[in-house]
């Protein structure tokens, strides 16, 4: 390991120090943790997990008409969204 100073504002800090003592690790690990969870995500940010992701998730080839409004109703239909 190698040892790194990061300046934070100190509302952060303090939030992020709670937050490790309420699960009991280390401030270090709560930092850790957080970071690694966002490389891992990548440069995309925040995403849906694809394996309960409805359009992702579905292997069935629908054949008929679909609904009309279906292009701008989208998330309604696949994610149950007004």
């Amino acid at each position: 390991m190698e040892r790194t100073t990061v300046m934070l504002p100190a509302e952060l800090k303090d939030k992020t120090m709670r937050m490790a003592r309420q699960l009991g690790i280390s401030f270090g690990e709560m930092v850790r943790t957080t970071l690694e969870q966002a490389v891992s995500r990548g440069a995309g940010g925040r995403r849906r997990d694809r394996s309960k992701d409805p359009l992702l998730s579905d292997c069935a080839v629908f054949q008929g008409e679909g609904p009309t409004d279906l292009s701008v109703n989208h998330d309604k239909y696949l994610y149950d969204d007004p």
